[in-house]
């Protein structure tokens, strides 16, 4: 029996047996598989990179863009506590008026907080990215100065939430 378990070992080996040996082409294929998986979990893994980079990026926009949203809707209620500060002193009660002033710096300082200062600009050049001319003016300054501004401005020279609404010095006309 020993001899016929000997002889139905050659004659698997030499018949090739339960798996026949891989060709060579198959062998190559094999090696290069792990190496395009690799390639293909690497692109995947730069794509999803990407994908939370862009996201990222996009809700910092939504943020600031919310952020200045919220800011525009409060500069109406400033403009009437600056209104109201105006108001002739004979008609107004002291406390009352330390209150308003007191109520409006706060909002101010939330505005410039938010990254929206205040700005007036008197005395500078006009400049159409942070100004909005409303009137002209002959005076003694150069033309194109700002000579008043009838309503202030809020943001930064990069990000303007509100331009200011100022008076210009026209050209001196020649006599």
């Amino acid at each position: 029996m020993a001899n016929f378990a000997r002889h139905e070992r050659d004659g698997l080996a030499s018949a090739g047996g339960d798996s026949p040996p891989p060709p060579a082409t198959e062998a190559a294929d094999d090696a290069a598989a792990p190496t395009e998986i690799d390639e293909r979990l690497l692109r995947a893994m730069a794509d999803l990179d990407n994908l939370r980079k862009r996201f990222q990026r996009e809700v910092v926009r939504e943020r600031e863009a919310e952020r200045s949203r919220v800011a525009a809707e409060w500069l109406p209620v400033i403009d009437d506590l600056d209104r109201a500060l105006e108001q002739d002193p004979a008609d107004r009660s002291d406390a009352l008026f330390e209150g308003v002033r007191v109520v409006r710096d706060h909002a101010l300082d939330v505005l410039a907080r938010l990254g929206f200062p205040r700005f007036e600009a008197v005395g500078e050049r006009f400049d159409p990215a942070r100004h909005e001319a409303v009137g002209a003016v002959d005076a003694d300054a150069p033309p194109g100065t700002i000579v008043a501004v009838v309503r202030p401005g809020y943001g930064t020279p990069e990000v303007i939430l509100r331009p200011a609404a100022v008076v210009v010095a026209a050209n001196r006309g020649t006599s």
